[in-house]
């Protein structure tokens, strides 16, 4: 309405020396183009705009970019794939999504998470309905957690009620103060409203490297057994890590009450990457880089990483995490071959 006021504004000089007849169309006009500026489907081409409840996630898309994009994880792509389409799918869900995403550094929990956000929001991190707090950035001080939390509680509860699917992760979750991720609690029950505002819809994530070892020694029992790691469920990992970080004084989760009241909906476990993981690391990264994928430079990055055990040398100690930088070495090279096939 403010706006068709605006709009006849400027128009009032001339509207005068008009008949009412041509008044009367003229009112028409810049009321109906008032009325498309402001529809939704213009406005929000331009705007981001929180999605309609009718909203949902393209499961197909979603798939094809875990399988191609994130390697040797089969437990996370199953687990959290299965876990976001049914949230997503559930017009009326009891309560927030709650995944908690464990493993070591370099194995792909932000690169998941990532995705995730980029299907719920197109603009992914840059969206301002996707939330990241880096616990040693947002909450450096141990003697300020009580303000801490009033601070995470007023910005959950604000942005939650301008747009309901909003989406929070907490990445170095071992790095909180104990207790802190506590303030959290009220939004993750089963509670209709919470002072008159619904948080069923929003989606929290976790990103921990706690819980890696356990994993890590999991995995290993695996391999030492013959068997192979697809073979991993969900429940040979899920109970042990959910009590492992529960009793971790450095997980961010100790003895906290998101565990206790059981409104984390799944631990999801990031096994060690292997060899051939780390490879596949490498091809993604020449050809988002635009380069031609040369095998020798592939082995060569490859050999370039640490791996362990010692003797069997089996899973990569920093995943695909440093990549990138080994990449960049052989980046003269890259280049050069990549122009003399083009």
């Amino acid at each position: 309405m403010l706006r068709v006021v605006g709009l006849l504004g400027l128009l009032l000089p001339g509207l005068a020396a008009l008949e009412p007849l041509s008044v009367g169309l003229a009112i028409g006009v810049a009321s109906a183009l008032t009325g498309y500026l402001s529809h939704p489907r213009f406005y929000c081409s331009y705007v981001e705009c929180c999605p309609s409840a009718s909203r949902r996630l393209n499961a197909t898309a979603l798939k094809s970019q875990l399988d191609t994009k994130l390697f040797g994880q089969h437990l996370a792509k199953e687990v959290v794939l299965k876990a976001v389409m049914g949230f997503s799918n559930n017009p009326s869900p009891k309560k927030p999504l709650m995944l908690s995403l464990h493993g070591w550094a370099g194995t792909g929990k932000n690169f998941l998470s990532q995705i995730l956000a980029e299907h719920i929001h197109p603009a992914g991190l840059r969206s301002k309905f996707v939330h990241l707090f880096l616990a040693t950035l947002h909450f450096p001080h141990h003697d300020q957690v009580k303000t801490y939390k009033e601070q995470l509680q007023n910005w959950i509860r604000g942005n939650v009620s301008a747009c309901p699917h909003s989406v929070f992760i907490f990445d170095e979750m071992d790095k909180m103060h104990p207790g802190l991720i506590d303030a959290i609690k009220p939004f993750l029950d089963y509670y209709e409203q919470v002072d008159g505002v619904s948080y069923r819809k929003a989606i929290f994530i976790f990103l921990s490297n706690a819980g890696g070892d356990l994993i890590n020694k999991a995995a290993l029992d695996f391999w030492a057994s013959g068997k192979r790691r697809e073979e991993i469920q969900l429940k040979d990992l899920e109970p042990m890590l959910s009590v492992g970080v529960f009793n971790n004084k450095n997980s961010g989760l100790w003895h906290s009450s998101l565990i206790d009241r059981n409104l984390i909906d799944y631990f999801v476990p990031f096994l060690p990457l292997e060899h051939k993981h780390v490879k596949m690391c490498v091809r993604a990264e020449m050809i988002a880089r635009g380069y031609a994928v040369d095998e020798n430079i592939v082995q060569a990055v490859a050999d370039e990483m640490t791996f362990f055990p010692k003797e069997q040398k089996i899973y990569s100690d920093k995943g695909c995490k440093t990549v990138q930088a080994k990449l960049d070495i052989h980046e003269d090279i890259v280049m050069r071959d990549t122009k003399a096939k083009g």
